[in-house]
């Protein structure tokens, strides 16, 4: 079988674009015929020229992955694919998602962040033209506008299904005082809702250093009134993380005996594996192997390392062409962009939900011994899994 061929045999033999076609396929789905939907205007808006340099490396790399997905396509789906520059501006980026519109574009992959993905989706509503957004930011889906970022929404989905597979019924959350901890906080609550139950408890706090071990202690408090069994934190490592799990457990919430479980990927930096509240946590992840893979092709070709981002516009491209490829003159439309099984992508399986939202395909993984252990692998195909 095709998929299981390895990388490394593929690049022997000159066959990688052939195996990379099979990952961003639609699920079950198979190449179209009809000459008017394959010859697809697809415009890519993104931040090449922002004022902040960080910006334009990451835009830089969604480009480059945008590429890689057109070159796989190319043998299935006729699509052209223009780049326009937002400047990192919502003036601007609505400005050149009109423009690309009057040059016949059909489907906007982008813009990056979610401000400049709403002005585009305001700015092309009356055209009927959807928006792919590279943003995670679930408050700005819905209408034309689609979220291809990993959600904390999608991630506490998983993480609370896993938990409640685990017999973890009482759960704390402990949040930062801003829009990212509550919205990670807020997705936690619903998951644990969806799932018949609420949280026995939230603590917040603001990022200093005395705030952050003041909240500990309240927290510590908490879970002694009301014996959690597992503690949901949203922070990430460029926020709270590392401090809180090194005086969390020195608070006295003993991992031992409560479950830590994190809706950020704790799998990005290494060097804080040895923290305890990081041993033996849980998270969510795309399919490792996947984006292994897709990580080793994007260095082959660019000799850099892909920003994470770049999986995410490879996933936006790849599924209009997969789309397309159905032969359905709804390829474009909410339900031609909102088939159930799904797309196969640069790091797994996802597929779009009616209200603007993802659903991705993740494996649930802890740290042993410093070292990503998988405990439940990234389902392949959306039967009898999620929503």
């Amino acid at each position: 079988m095709l998929s299981q061929i390895s990388l490394a045999f593929c690049l022997r033999k000159g066959l990688l674009a052939l195996c990379v076609m099979v990952l961003i396929s639609a699920c079950g789905l198979r190449s179209g015929t009809s000459d008017s939907l394959q010859k697809v205007k697809v415009a890519v808006l993104l931040p090449l020229k922002s004022k902040d340099p960080g910006v334009r490396n990451l835009a830089k790399s969604a480009e480059r992955a945008a590429r890689m997905a057109m070159w796989d396509l190319r043998a299935n789906v006729a699509m052209t694919m223009r780049v326009y520059d937002t400047a990192g501006s919502e003036m601007q980026a609505a400005k050149v998602a009109r423009l690309a519109g009057d040059e016949g574009a059909q489907i906007i992959v982008g813009p990056l962040f979610g401000g400049a993905s709403n002005a585009v989706g305001l700015a092309v509503a009356k055209d009927s033209v959807n928006v792919l957004s590279l943003s995670n930011n679930a408050d700005i889906a819905g209408g034309n506008v689609y979220v291809l970022g990993h959600t904390y929404q999608n991630s506490a989905e998983r993480l609370v299904n896993y938990a409640f597979g685990k017999g973890k019924r009482r759960a704390l959350i402990v949040h930062s005082n801003n829009l990212a901890g509550y919205a990670g906080a807020n997705a936690v609550e619903k998951a644990l809702v969806a799932n018949g139950t609420a949280s026995v408890g939230k603590e917040n706090y603001n990022f200093t250093q005395q705030d952050v071990v003041d909240a500990m202690g309240r927290v510590a408090i908490r879970n002694e009134l009301v014996g959690a069994d597992i503690v949901f934190l949203t922070a990430d490592y460029n926020g709270a993380l590392p401090l809180i799990a090194q005086l969390l457990p020195e608070a006295g919430v003993n991992p031992a005996t409560v479950q830590y479980a994190g809706v950020a990927q704790w799998n990005s930096l290494p060097s804080a594996f040895s923290l305890p509240g990081i041993q033996g946590g849980w998270f969510a992840l795309p399919s490792p192997t996947r984006a292994k893979q897709f990580r080793e092709r994007f260095e082959s070709i660019y000799q850099s390392v892909p920003h994470p981002i770049a999986a995410i516009a490879y996933d936006g491209v790849a599924a209009v062409g997969a789309s397309i490829a159905t032969g359905s003159r709804h390829a474009l439309t909410a339900r031609g962009l909102t088939l159930s099984s799904g797309f196969q992508g640069a790091a797994g399986i996802f597929r779009l939900r009616e209200d603007g939202t993802i659903e991705r395909g993740l494996a649930i993984a802890t740290i042993e011994g410093n070292q990503v252990v998988v405990l439940e692998p990234a389902p392949r195909t959306f039967n009898n899994f999620g929503f």
